[in-house]
């Protein structure tokens, strides 16, 4: 059975949107940006994700810490004047940790797919901790 447009989109996870503009300082001596910047390009999504569901749910996440992250190039980010997208999505919920998926792209391409498991974390005893209702509420609305 083949799914219809319609059914694609009623299944694909909902996507919060960061938009990340290429400063020159990104950018490496081959003149794209450095990988190393692609991944704060990663992170300053989440911290965006993180504290715009906390201005949505009130409450908000709890402190989270990055416990792996993986990331697959696939096309040399450029100078360019518009900001990039950087959309993010949560693929996974355990009862310790999430792991959210991203893309980096324009209306043309993709130059990078990317996933990070993160962990609650317990800044007072510095271990990690489940994640609570409020947080696994917030993360469902992406998944």
């Amino acid at each position: 059975m083949t799914q219809t447009q319609d059914e694609v989109a009623i299944t694909a996870p909902k996507r919060h949107v960061h938009h990340q503009q290429v400063r020159y300082a990104d950018l490496d001596p081959q003149q794209h940006v450095n990988n190393v910047r692609m991944l704060t390009y990663l992170e300053d999504a989440r911290v965006s994700f993180l504290n715009y569901g906390g201005v949505a749910g009130g409450e908000g996440f709890g402190a989270m810490v990055v416990a792996r992250q993986e990331a697959d190039y696939l096309a040399p980010l450029l100078p360019r004047r518009e900001p990039v997208r950087v959309e993010l999505w949560v693929t996974e919920v355990r009862n310790a940790s999430c792991t959210l998926a991203y893309e980096i792209l324009d209306d043309e391409k993709v130059y990078l797919r990317a996933r990070t498991v993160l962990v609650g974390f317990d800044v007072p005893t510095q271990s990690a901790r489940r994640l609570n209702d409020t947080e696994r509420a917030l993360l469902a609305e992406y998944s």
